[in-house]
C-alpha cells in the first residue's frame, strides 16, 4: 500500500503546473496589488480579512504546539500561521495548480509582516493581545537574550516579507510568460 502511495505521488511530479493564463495572472497581479496597496497604507499594516484569519491559525497553534513544552508553546503561534499556507501550497504542488502555489506562496511571506510587527512590540508591548497573557515575542526574545534587539530583528523578518511576496508574484508571471512563448 505504501508503495502504491509512492508511485501515485511520483506520477503526480511527472505532471506539468497548470500553466497560468492571463486571466488568472491579472487577477493575481491585482489582488498582489491590492495587498501591498493595503499593507502599506494602513496605519498598522493590518488587512482586515487576511489577518483575522491568520490570527485564528496562530491562536490555535499555541495550545496546539503547547503540550511539546512552553518555548515551542510560544513559537506554536507563529509557527502555525506559517504551517497553514504551506499545506495549501502543498495541496495546490500534489493538484498541480501553478495559481494555489503561487497565491500560497504570497500568503505565507505576508505572515511575515504580521510576525515583524509583533516581533519589533516586545519591549514596547503596545499591541493589544487576544485574551491577555504573555506577549510571545517579549518572552522568547527576553529567555533568548535578545530583547534589546527585537527591532532589528523585526526589520529583517519584513523585508523579507516583502522580498518573498514579490517572488511569489514575479514566479507566477514568468510560468505565465514562459507558457506564453511555448503556445507561439
Amino acid at each position: 500500500m505504501f508503495d502504491e502511495s509512492l508511485e501515485a505521488l511520483r506520477g503526480i511530479r511527472e505532471e506539468p503546473l497548470v500553466e497560468v493564463s492571463t486571466a488568472q495572472l491579472i487577477g493575481v497581479m491585482l489582488a498582489t496589488g491590492g495587498l501591498f496597496l493595503v499593507e502599506g497604507i494602513s496605519r498598522d499594516g493590518w488587512v482586515p480579512i487576511l489577518d483575522s484569519l491568520n490570527l485564528v491559525f496562530h491562536e490555535s497553534g499555541h495550545p496546539l504546539f503547547g503540550i511539546f513544552g512552553d518555548t515551542i508553546g510560544f513559537l506554536g503561534g507563529t509557527l502555525m500561521q506559517l504551517i497553514v499556507p504551506l499545506l495549501v501550497a502543498g495541496a495546490g504542488w500534489y493538484k498541480r495548480q501553478t495559481i494555489a502555489i503561487g497565491l500560497s506562496g504570497i500568503w505565507f511571506f505576508q505572515n511575515f509582516l504580521n510576525i515583524a510587527r509583533y516581533m519589533a512590540d516586545a519591549r514596547a508591548q503596545i499591541l493589544p493581545l487576544v485574551g491577555g497573557g504573555e506577549h510571545d515575542w517579549a518572552t522568547l526574545f527576553g529567555r533568548w537574550g535578545i530583547i534589546q534587539h527585537d527591532t532589528a530583528i523585526a526589520g529583517i523578518v519584513k523585508c523579507s516579507g516583502w522580498a518573498g511576496m514579490i517572488a511569489c508574484a514575479s514566479w507566477l508571471a514568468w510560468r505565465w510568460n514562459r507558457a506564453r512563448h511555448r503556445r507561439g
